[in-house]
């Protein structure tokens, strides 16, 4: 295991249009550290020693002159671009689309940059350093496939609904599925309404769900560059709205190799930037780590 890539998938590809410009560098720390920056710096001290950045292709400048710049002294850097024209041949993608084909998708076009053990997370959240560690023990020490798991009602924002996929497991703490779901608090009810149009339902504040933080091994991406050509056929008359979502991928993983998938929870408190109201929520619980002397207050020091 020395010798191959640990490598961290951030998904950074999104339009940032509920936050109204491109959150995933949007300044948080004290000097000018982005929620990014203290993902890798957690991944870092975890054990990682690879990173791979999923961001669109017009926005490889501005990543690379701020936060590749920073941290490329500190640990291997990689950028895989998430286009419309990465897609199997034969497919046409209907011309008024513009949003990306969805979280597998976005892994599927880093597929050439993975070799190895890996975890995926999401450039806009915050995870906290406790389930970097967790993550790596499993999929490093133990080969692992996991899924890190947060108390629904500390990932929801008051400012508008959430996208969450929500877990049911078995009662070893095996994953059953994962249903990806719009997320809101109305009326003291925590409501889920699934994306594929299932029946609403809803869950208690301790429910677990996905934060994007999984922890994967190589077999994966070789079961998702077949499986994407199973999507695109299943959704040719729906080109212009499917998603191809990571936890659906996921699920049909398991089930299709008998693979069991560990949800690990995590002792970790995580914020995110969802709306432009919340900036100020997460860059205090910054401060107050920093103070606690959990992170320093400039991750990355010029002169190391």
């Amino acid at each position: 295991m020395k010798n191959k890539d640990i490598t961290l998938v951030i998904m950074a590809a999104g339009m940032g249009s509920r936050f109204g410009g491109l959150k995933q560098i949007e300044p948080i720390g004290p000097n000018g550290e982005f929620l990014i920056d203290y993902s890798i710096y957690d991944a870092k001290r975890a054990g990682f020693n690879k990173v791979v950045i999923i961001i669109k292709k017009e926005n490889y400048e501005v990543f690379k002159e701020t936060i590749g710049k920073r941290i490329e002294p500190h640990i291997k850097v990689e950028y895989a671009f998430q286009e419309m024209d990465k897609i199997p041949e034969g497919v046409e993608v209907p011309e008024d689309r513009i949003k990306p084909f969805g979280t597998a998708h976005a892994l599927y076009c880093a597929k050439d940059n993975i070799n190895g053990p890996f975890a995926v997370i999401s450039a806009d959240d915050f995870y906290g350093h406790e389930s970097f560690d967790i993550l790596a023990d499993s999929i490093i020490n133990k080969e692992e496939y996991s899924i890190i798991g947060y108390k629904v009602g500390n990932t929801i924002t008051d400012n508008g609904s959430v996208k969450r996929g929500v877990i049911f497991v078995d009662e070893n703490n095996k994953l059953l599925s994962i249903k990806e779901s719009k997320v809101e608090k109305i009326d003291g009810e925590i409501v889920c309404e699934p994306l594929n149009g299932d029946e609403t339902f809803t869950v208690e504040e301790d429910h677990p769900v996905s934060m994007l933080m999984y922890g994967l091994q190589k077999d994966v991406i070789d079961y998702l560059d077949k499986d994407i050509d199973r999507f695109f056929e299943d959704n040719k008359d729906d080109l212009e709205k499917c998603e191809y979502l990571l936890p659906d991928v996921l699920d049909d993983f398991m089930k299709a190799n008998g693979v069991d998938m560990n949800v690990i929870s995590t002792p970790a408190t995580w914020y995110g930037v969802t709306y432009k109201e919340d900036k100020d929520v997460v860059q205090n619980a910054i401060n107050k780590l920093i103070e606690e002397g959990i992170y320093p207050s400039e991750l990355w020091p010029k002169n190391n």
